[in-house]
């Protein structure tokens, strides 16, 4: 959710420090994630937590996201009512740092309540009553081999040796031996390269429709609120249905299908048309980044996961360079007409969104298919897993 909301955070920073010196912000940007990385890696540890603690503390977590997301919409809406003067974005952006910070006080909360057990053990607690974790003990992982097998056997109906096998944690090598891994790869390359690509040109696309430079940057960071909307609430409603027997890729299904209409309203050009199109294809973008991990990590296991994850998100790059490079910024050149190179006017970019939105519904059919493929294999282990859970 953070990292949705991390564009609109990084445009408050430039308004604040770096306002008219874009290269003072681009060093920010250069070092800042490096320094960060280096200074707080040694409070990295594992602690041994409950479920019931694991969910407290993440809802605290979502929490604070989901009020620094309302405390960017507000400044951004007054940015653009009122104009803040600098003392005043001083002092709005003292309080977001404050509101970043908050989630320290989680960490610090849940820490401490990870101690209390250990401090407070009474002789008479129930043996019966599973203990927290030891630091650095191994604990078993919700969905290992073991686990699945357990369940699947406990189905029963009779599954058939494809479908029982999705079950199974898998190398990458043999997750790429599948049908299910390109069809998920070819989907992501349509979803997330065609919307990272529009978030990539949305400000150059503004410009080519009149929209104002505060107008520009405005987008920029509601793109960044919608993208946070989308993380948090595609894998949060997902999640709900799950339990319901729903099969997760049929809400891949559905942003795909959205997205498509997404780019044909960037497309069409009429007045207002960023504002209502950046949030269908950021909202549907940002669904991409929660639905495609956990899909990976059901259909191909847990233990690999980070790596076929990661695999697969390589689709996110390739298709912004197929969209950006290849389609928008060569169509982009082709109708520009000015002596800089620069191009006004709905012509600019609406053949372009034209070919994302076939590309966007190319895509809705592959997360079809993979959709169909799966049905059974969601509907028999992965929901009997999670009622087991």
């Amino acid at each position: 959710g953070f990292l949705g909301l991390s564009g609109a955070i990084l445009i408050q920073v430039y308004d604040t420090l770096c306002e008219g010196d874009p290269t003072a912000y681009i060093l920010i940007l250069a070092i800042t994630p490096t320094l960060t990385s280096l200074l707080l890696m040694p409070l990295v540890k594992i602690y041994g937590t409950t479920t019931v603690d694991d969910k407290k503390h993440l809802n605290g977590f979502s929490s604070s996201a989901l009020v620094v997301a309302a405390y960017l919409m507000v400044i951004i809406i007054l940015d653009n009512v009122f104009t803040l003067p600098s003392w005043a974005r001083i002092i709005t952006f003292m309080f977001l740092l404050l509101l970043l910070a908050s989630p320290f006080g989680i960490a610090a909360k849940a820490h401490k309540d990870s101690e209390r057990p250990s401090i407070e053990t009474s002789p008479l607690m129930d043996d019966s009553e599973p203990m927290p974790t030891k630091y650095g003990e191994y604990h078993e992982i919700p969905g290992e081999p073991d686990r699945v097998k357990e369940v699947a056997s406990s189905s029963n109906e009779n599954l058939s040796n494809d479908h029982l096998e999705d079950g199974i944690d898998m190398n990458l090598s043999r997750a790429m031996l599948t049908v299910n891994f390109w069809l998920l790869f070819v989907a992501m390359i349509c979803g997330m390269g065609s919307g990272l690509a529009t978030i990539n040109n949305i400000s150059q696309i503004g410009q080519s429709l009149g929209y104002s430079t505060i107008q520009r940057s405005s987008l920029v960071a509601l793109w960044s609120i919608w993208n946070f909307l989308g993380r948090f609430g595609a894998g949060f409603l997902s999640d709900i249905m799950l339990h319901k027997g729903w099969a997760r890729p049929l809400f891949m299904v559905i942003t795909l299908a959205t997205l498509t209409f997404g780019h044909l309203i960037v497309a069409s050009g009429f007045p207002g048309n960023l504002y209502i199109g950046s949030v269908m294809v950021g909202i549907c973008y940002g669904s991409q980044w929660s639905l495609m991990p956990t899909i990976t990590s059901e259909i191909f296991g847990v233990r690999h996961m980070g790596t076929i994850f990661n695999t697969i998100a390589i689709a996110s790059p390739i298709g912004s360079y197929i969209f950006s490079v290849r389609i928008i910024g060569y169509i982009y050149d082709k109708m520009a007409t000015s002596e800089d190179n620069s191009c006004y006017g709905t012509q600019c970019f609406m053949l372009s969104f034209f070919i994302m939105a076939a590309v966007a519904f190319l895509g809705f059919l592959i997360a079809f298919a993979l959709f169909l493929r799966t049905r059974r294999f969601y509907r028999q282990i992965v929901l009997l897993r999670s009622r087991h859970s």
